[in-house]
């Protein structure tokens, strides 16, 4: 089918098909479906998907984003316009006013009284309307992907409904939506390679954010006790079913709370959100079955390490790298601070593969520089780390708020952690006006739509996944 031959014929025929400006339709085709009643009058608008012609009467369907529904044309009241739909091609988005009637076999649809040619498609859309074969294509031209496939629909359309209901589960425990810088004049509140940029209204090089962290403690310290975001954040790393260089984060903080409330408010909402999205506590994760009923088991990272691996709290990092290398069988030199860390995750993934999600709790302080230690042990830091089906889902600390030992545990980090080699002053002057003891926690928000619509990759739940160019 030559459709721009079909464009010319269009616009000989009844003009410029991108003419019309507005069609204001009353309602998404799932609202009509759903509120149906015969006769009743209705204008809609949405993309043709299938044809049939019977003389001086013809069907077709129309779709959108919500669903289908049939038209029915006929010569007699469409006059003119009847040769318009004859002409009409499969991809085309027209509006349609008439009435809502059933056919004999039961099937909704509309008596189209008015006909408009809205846009016109000049490209074959996919074949037969069940999703697209080709991985790349799938994701890097994701409309093509919404139209074709329904379950790919189902995921996005999830994907909304859950960060709706995160924002509305804060909003009810009387949390303030806030808004933190994008760009950062140094990167921080988070490990990670940062994106860097060249600003040149200010002749200064700034970052996309890792995290937006310590702006929001900066709010704390202004008098914000109950604050979250919902935010963009980049890391200039590689990209896996699992990782993303640009993901969707929810970091929520709470004054005068430490991370046990922190614990009860994870539980809370994702218990809540799987039951209101699978009407269950129990589902399937890539083949495992996960039981959500709180509470969730907690396992103490110290005494894993110190059970499995002979490693301390005291141990110093220098310590822990000869214990790690040795058992782990590693070059000495190939472990970093970060490397450390990715490797207890890794270690963690691969041997808890519990039926429920699961709270690591009680980390190494060194690991935590943002984080409070323990009274009894100033080896051991206030945080925990949730997983769910062996994925790292959520982080969260009680918040450290003493401004000297924050300034020590930075200095530490430059020492150690490679790549590090900047203090933020001003968040460092702020924590000097005094910040509220708190609790924060962050939650990977495509991870955790992954594991509740069971996708295999993260970049089945990301809109447009970050791709290579395409070669040439």
């Amino acid at each position: 089918m030559n459709y721009l031959e079909n464009l010319k014929k269009i616009k000989e025929k009844y003009g410029d098909p991108f003419k019309e400006k507005v069609f204001p339709k009353e309602s998404s085709i799932r609202g009509v479906l759903d509120n149906f009643s015969e006769n009743k009058k209705t204008t809609l608008a949405g993309r043709v998907i299938s044809k049939r012609e019977h003389g001086k009467s013809s069907f077709a369907h129309i779709w959108d984003i919500t669903g289908k529904i049939q038209i029915y044309a006929q010569f007699n009241v469409l006059k003119e316009k009847y040769e318009l739909f004859k002409d009409l091609d499969i991809g085309d988005i027209i509006g349609v006013k008439g009435y809502l009637f059933k056919t004999k076999t039961g099937e909704p649809t509309v008596f189209v009284e008015d006909l408009r040619l809205l846009s016109k498609c000049l490209r074959i859309l996919p074949e037969k309307w069940h999703g697209l074969k080709d991985i790349e294509v799938k994701y890097r031209q994701r409309y093509l992907d919404l139209i074709a496939s329904p379950d790919a629909r189902q995921v996005f359309l999830k994907r909304i409904e859950i960060i709706e209901f995160i924002r509305d589960f804060f909003k009810k425990l009387g949390y303030k939506e806030v808004e933190t810088p994008l760009l950062h004049l140094i990167p921080g509140g988070a490990r990670g390679t940062p994106f860097a940029t060249y600003y040149q209204a200010i002749d200064t090089q700034v970052y996309l954010r890792i995290a937006p962290e310590l702006y929001l403690k900066r709010l704390l310290v202004a008098g914000f006790d109950k604050i979250f975001e919902i935010n963009k954040s980049f890391r200039n790393e590689g990209i896996s079913a699992r990782h993303s260089p640009e993901f969707t984060m929810l970091e929520a903080y709470c004054a005068y709370q430490d991370y046990e409330y922190m614990i009860k408010i994870c539980e809370d909402l994702v218990s809540s959100l799987v039951e209101r999205i699978h009407k269950s506590l129990r589902i399937e994760y890539q083949g495992k079955k996960i039981d959500f009923t709180p509470p969730w088991p907690r396992i103490s990272f110290v005494e894993i390490f110190e059970k499995e691996l002979g490693v301390f709290p005291s141990d110093s990092p220098e310590v822990v790298r000869k214990k790690l290398s040795e058992k782990l069988n590693i070059s000495l030199k190939e472990l970093s601070r970060s490397q450390i860390i990715n490797l207890v995750e890794e270690w963690i993934e691969r041997r808890l593969r519990e039926e429920k999600p699961i709270f690591i709790v009680d980390f190494f302080s060194w690991m935590s520089p943002l984080a409070k230690t323990k009274k009894e042990n100033p080896y051991v830091a206030e945080r925990f780390e949730l997983f769910i089906g062996g994925i790292e889902v959520a982080n969260s600390y009680t918040e450290l708020n003493d401004s000297i030992k924050q300034r020590e545990n930075f200095e530490a980090q430059i020492k150690e952690e490679e790549g590090v080699k900047k203090i933020d002053e001003d968040f460092l002057l702020s924590l000097e006006y005094g910040m509220p003891p708190a609790a924060g926690l962050g939650i990977g928000i495509d991870r955790l739509i992954m594991l509740l619509l069971n996708q295999a990759s993260i970049r089945d739940v990301i809109f447009f996944p970050l791709l290579r160019p395409p070669s040439k």
